[in-house]
Order: structure tokens, then C-alpha cells, then sequence
């Protein structure tokens, strides 16, 4: 026997139906378009700002900070025990991957294992560790041989590189390889069969994922996702993508020219603001391993040889969008030191270059330099520095590439005449640098180091002495000594401060303002 439909209940079945097929069109997507095309996926692999707004989109992390630097619960929550040894974390329920299985203390356990390997941060709190163990499905315990006061401040730490967790099988990828399964427990999952590499990145709201109550703030609190489906679209062409932000063809540009903001700022359906509150750092990093810049000498005439106020009026243009900030740890940080930095911020330091270039015997062996050309916060930095490297008596060759090609090369240890590299520059958010703790420049690992690998033994001693200090009055006269010492022996070559506005259409609204774009609680209207 059949059972066969009244005509009332055929048409309430069709109206249902009809209504169904209409809330899939009107699908709410949000097309982004970033400051890079993303290739890496792979956020331990890299520190590029790209993979790790990828990974924000896709996995979680245990603790997070807050907007203002505290350490808040994001999937875990945690005591310490009085003698400030063992820290004690505690998976919240609901925390599922996009797989189905549940998130388990034993997949933390793993991530944290591998992102130790490559964080500069991390790798000092191994250097620390007794024991870190899952005790039970729910339960990380993580036991210190002495104490370490900014733990809490590492692991919550928003980029460079935020200790992600992923499944355990994954996780047991080498820290030296990238992974190739993207299954996280974040907000939204990978749509991986609509990728394509540095074109067009695709994400699907995770329903399964359960926010916290806390309200968003900066990356911590709960990630409510209100959209269905995020588009990253490439577009090199910033001049396109203003176009296509216009023509409402796309609703937000992540980074956006200062000297186009004239096109936007009369239209009433844009809204063009800064979002980034402490602003980004620009640098320049040396390639320790190959001549010239194997030799010490030859880095502080590098480091003489640059002025900041060229690069940023190159880079910026108008005053009111950079800062010339000689402090390697950043300006406006409680560690700010300008020490060292005399020429760097007043200029005047090329003929003391070309002195210390004759020293040290420089026989124009060619500088290669990486210079991106599709990155509009990284296009005009490595013109300018070359020519300034020109000048003091470098010959330079440079080699232009796209970021991503840039950020995969940057990991070789070749010799420049083999595609490896000398110099390339980079920007940071002020958070990432302003602890010398999880500042990667800081790092004097050798091959256990950021890219450049220096062996330094003496930023290693100042860096034990900071999380020795006894107070916040001692950690300052620290931190005076990694200024002075960083600048001497080259670490980096900071370029000064900066902030890009962003760009969106009105009917993006409730955008948290973060240093991280992110994609959870903002809403679309139709």
C-alpha cells in the first residue's frame, strides 16, 4: 500500500520545497580581497600574515588575547599551581573538527609539540619543560622545570605564529613539511576543492562550531559566524579591486593605498577606516649564511646605509599614515628603545657605510634582494633600500617576484647564485615584535632560527634575562640591551611604522577591529 498526498499536503510539500531552493540561492557570501593571494596553507610553516589569516579562518586556539593583551579562554581554560610550575588546561565541551571527531586533549597536546619547534616563543618555553602530557580526553598538563612568567602571554599571542591545534594526526607532520590535511575546528571550514593557489580561497560557515558566550574581542571571545561562505579573490591590481569595491562586485579590500583613497572617501557606499590600532612595522632581514652579510662588519653598513624617511614616503606618503620609529622592539610599547638607531631615523650614516664596507674588505659581491611586486604594503620598500645600498657602495641585484613565491623562497638555505637569497624586507604588527621573547627576529637559533638563521648566542642570554627579571623596571633595561645589541649585530634593520586603511561596503557591518581581519561576527545586508 502507497501512501499518496492530499492536494493540501502536495502543496504545502511544493511551497516547502520552493522555499528551501530559495534560502540556498540567497546564500550570504562575503568576497574579500586580501593583501596577498595565499599559497601556503601551512600556518607553522611560515609567519606569513596571509597563511595566518587562513589559519584563523579554519582552526582555533587554546587561550587567547584580548584587546587589551590579556590572556583569555578560547577553547581551554586553565589554573596555575602556586609554585608557578604546572599549568593546568581544560577543553570546554562542544569542541568538534570538521571531520566529525572531537577535539581531544592528546590533538592539543601534538599541536603544541610541533609549533614549538618553529616558534621563537615556543622553543623557550621547551627549553623550560619537564612534561607536557595529555592526562586524560579533556586535560593538558604542561609542567615547567622553572618558572616562565610570560607563559600565558606566548600561548595567547595573535600571530607569529599563534599556536594553532589541529587533529592529532596531523600535528604529527614534520615541523620541516607542510601539512596537506586541513581539518581544523575553527568557524569555518576549507572548501579545498574550490582552491586555487594565490587566486581564490573559499570557506564554508562551520555548524558545528560552538562560540563562546563571552562577546568578541580581538581574537578572543566568541566567534559567532552570521554568513554563510567568505571568497578571498586575488586581485594584484589595486587599482581593480578599488574599481570592483565601487561596482559592489566585492565588499572589503584588507589593505589599501593611501593615494587612492580620493576615489573612495566621496562615495556613501564605502567606508574607508585604519583597523589595525597599534599599527605595523616594516623591516629589512639579512641572510646570515652567505656572503656578504656572513660578515658582521658588513651588516651595520647596511644598517648605515638606510634612512627611514625615504622608505616610508615612498612607501605611505602622506605623514599623518607612518611613523619614523628607530625601536626595534616598536614605538609606542612599554619596551621602546630607539638606541643604535641614530642614522637609521636622522640619516647621514652613508659615508660611515662606505668607511665600514672598505673595512671589512667588500669585494661587490651582488646583494640578491627579493622584491615582491603584487603586494601593495611591500611594493616600493626594496626600490628604495636598494638604491640606498647602491649608493653607500652594494651592488645590488634586484630580483622582483610575487609575495608568495617570495615567502616559499625565503625558507631556502641555497646560496643566492643557487635561487636562494641575501636580503628581503617584511612588515609585522607592533603586538608580534614588541616582546623579545616571541619577537621571531630575535632569534639566535642558527638553523633553529626565523629566516636569515643567525647563531647569536648573546640575544639568547638577554632574552633568559628578561623572563629572569625581577620586575617591569628590570625588563626595560633589558630590553634596552636587545635594542642595542640587535642593531650591532644586524638582526634586522627596522624601516619605521606605518598603518594602511581598509576599505568596505556599507552593508558590511560589525567588523571587529582587530590587527587580524577576521571574519566571524561581522554581517552582510542584502
Amino acid at each position: 500500500m502507497f501512501n499518496r498526498l492530499t492536494p493540501r499536503l502536495a502543496t504545502a510539500t511544493l511551497l516547502a520545497s520552493t522555499m528551501l531552493t530559495g534560502a540556498a540561492w540567497a546564500e550570504t557570501t562575503v568576497k574579500a580581497v586580501m593583501h596577498s593571494g595565499l599559497r601556503v596553507l601551512d600556518p607553522i610553516i611560515t609567519t606569513a600574515h596571509i597563511s595566518r589569516n587562513h589559519a584563523y579562518m579554519i582552526y582555533d586556539v587554546l587561550i587567547a588575547q584580548d584587546s587589551a593583551f590579556q590572556p583569555q579562554p578560547q577553547m581551554a581554560d586553565w589554573t596555575i599551581s602556586d609554585d608557578m610550575l604546572t599549568y593546568t588546561f581544560t577543553l570546554r565541551e562542544g569542541l568538534v573538527f570538521h571531520d566529525g571527531a572531537p577535539v581531544t586533549a592528546a590533538d592539543a597536546v601534538a599541536s603544541l609539540q610541533r609549533w614549538a619547534q618553529k616558534d621563537a616563543g615556543g622553543q623557550v618555553i621547551m627549553d623550560r619543560t619537564e612534561s607536557l602530557e595529555a592526562t586524560d580526553d579533556s586535560t593538558i598538563t604542561w609542567t615547567l622545570s622553572e618558572p616562565f612568567v610570560p607563559m600565558l602571554d606566548v600561548l595567547s599571542k595573535q600571530s607569529a605564529l599563534p599556536p594553532f591545534i589541529m587533529p592529532a594526526r596531523v600535528a604529527a607532520t614534520s615541523a620541516d613539511e607542510a601539512v596537506t590535511d586541513y581539518t581544523g575546528s575553527g568557524p569555518f571550514r576549507f572548501v579545498e576543492a574550490e582552491f586555487q593557489p594565490g587566486l581564490t580561497v573559499v570557506y564554508e560557515k562551520f555548524d558545528d562550531y560552538v562560540p563562546r558566550d563571552e562577546p568578541a574581542d580581538w581574537m578572543a571571545g566568541g566567534k559567532v559566524v552570521n554568513v554563510d561562505r567568505v571568497e578571498w579573490v586575488s586581485m594584484p591590481d589595486i587599482q581593480t579591486a578599488v574599481n570592483a569595491l565601487s561596482g559592489g562586485e566585492i565588499d572589503y579590500i584588507e589593505q589599501l593605498q593611501v593615494d587612492l583613497l580620493p576615489l573612495l572617501e566621496g562615495d556613501p557606499d564605502i567606508i574607508v577606516e585604519t583597523r589595525e590600532p597599534t599599527g605595523m612595522q616594516t623591516m629589512t632581514r639579512m641572510n646570515f649564511l652567505h656572503p656578504p652579510f656572513d660578515n658582521q662588519l658588513i651588516r651595520q653598513a647596511a644598517i648605515k646605509a638606510i634612512q627611514q624617511e625615504p622608505v616610508l614616503a615612498a612607501m605611505i606618503g602622506n605623514p599623518d599614515y607612518y611613523r619614523i620609529c628607530g625601536a626595534v622592539l616598536g614605538c609606542g610599547t612599554p619596551l621602546e628603545s630607539e638606541a643604535g638607531a641614530e642614522t637609521l631615523v636622522a640619516g647621514g650614516g652613508a659615508d660611515e657605510a662606505r668607511a665600514l664596507l672598505e673595512e671589512a674588505g667588500y669585494d661587490g659581491t651582488p646583494v640578491v634582494l627579493m622584491a615582491p611586486t603584487d603586494l601593495v604594503a611591500l611594493a616600493t620598500q626594496p626600490v628604495v633600500v636598494s638604491q640606498m645600498l647602491r649608493e653607500a657602495g652594494f651592488t645590488v641585484e634586484l630580483q622582483p617576484m610575487d609575495w608568495q613565491t617570495l615567502v616559499t623562497r625565503r625558507a631556502s638555505q641555497a646560496a643566492p647564485a643557487d635561487g636562494g637569497w641575501n636580503i628581503f624586507i617584511t612588515n609585522w604588527m607592533v603586538p608580534e615584535i614588541s616582546n623579545p621573547i616571541s619577537n621571531p627576529m630575535l632569534n639566535g637559533r642558527g638553523d633553529d632560527a626565523w629566516f636569515g638563521w643567525p647563531t647569536d648566542d648573546r640575544i639568547e642570554e638577554l632574552k633568559a634575562a628578561f623572563i629572569n627579571a625581577a620586575d617591569a623596571e628590570a625588563q626595560v633595561a633589558v630590553a634596552e640591551q636587545v635594542q642595542t645589541h640587535a642593531l650591532e649585530n644586524g638582526l634586522l634593520i627596522p624601516l619605521g611604522q606605518y598603518s594602511l586603511p581598509q576599505a568596505r561596503r556599507t552593508t558590511i557591518t560589525e567588523m571587529i577591529n582587530s590587527p587580524v581581519p577576521v571574519f566571524w561576527n561581522l554581517q552582510k545586508a542584502e
